[in-house]
């Protein structure tokens, strides 16, 4: 059809899609930053193997690099009456188990009863001498109470246990989760079941992944 000017008639394009496209890429747009906020909280969420601690040297480290591995977590005391059974035990396991899927990971502890009073190197010494440890070691921390780290902390909210004396026990899995803790006066033999279920799940998997 021609207008009076002789030209061919133009009706205006309908501006609806475009309108419904404006929303739409908002929607689209806020979906994106939902999800990527919840995939940053959900990294952030704190485990076992995102702290960094002290070793026995007074070296800043971070448990990261056990990730993967299985972790028996003690707070442990030179001069305690479930020192040499204990410390005998923990050696055992480490060498039995350790160190590529498994370690006992030692932290020294004064709290209970006064009976870790030496330094880190004395500590690590009599570990080492007496025992054989071979086991990592941290630096001489506190466990319970506000002034705790970090560290045990999380092993404490997670399991609703905190140590009321030396030798506690916390299981850690691969991830950094808690799985179990034990008092004291649990030998290190009646957690071993626990610990080679978890050691096995590793081996196989990985042997899965061949």
């Amino acid at each position: 059809m021609l207008d009076p000017e002789g030209s061919a008639e133009h009706k205006p394009a309908s501006a609806f899609p475009r309108v419904c496209l404006i929303p739409l890429a908002m929607l689209l747009a806020i979906a994106a930053l939902l999800l990527l906020a919840f995939s940053a909280t959900r990294q952030k969420e704190p485990d076992f193997y995102t702290f960094k601690v002290v070793n026995i040297r007074g070296k800043l480290v971070s448990l990261e690099k056990y990730r993967g591995s299985v972790s028996l977590v003690v707070n442990v005391a030179s001069e305690c009456g479930y020192t040499d059974s204990h410390y005998k035990a923990l050696q055992q396991l480490q060498r039995d188990l350790g160190p590529y899927h498994f370690n006992v990971l030692a932290f020294p502890c004064n709290q209970f009863g006064q009976q870790e009073p030496d330094t880190d190197k004395e500590i690590e010494s009599f570990a080492r001498k007496t025992y054989g440890a071979s086991f990592p070691m941290f630096s001489k921390i506190t466990v319970s109470g506000a002034g705790a780290i970090p560290a045990f902390k999380y092993l404490i909210d997670s399991t609703g246990e905190e140590p009321t004396w030396n030798f506690w026990k916390y299981l850690v899995d691969p991830n950094g989760k808690v799985v179990k803790a034990w008092d004291s006066t649990v030998t290190v033999e009646e957690i071993r079941p626990y610990v080679t279920e978890l050691v096995r799940k590793i081996i196989l998997k990985k042997k899965d992944e061949l």
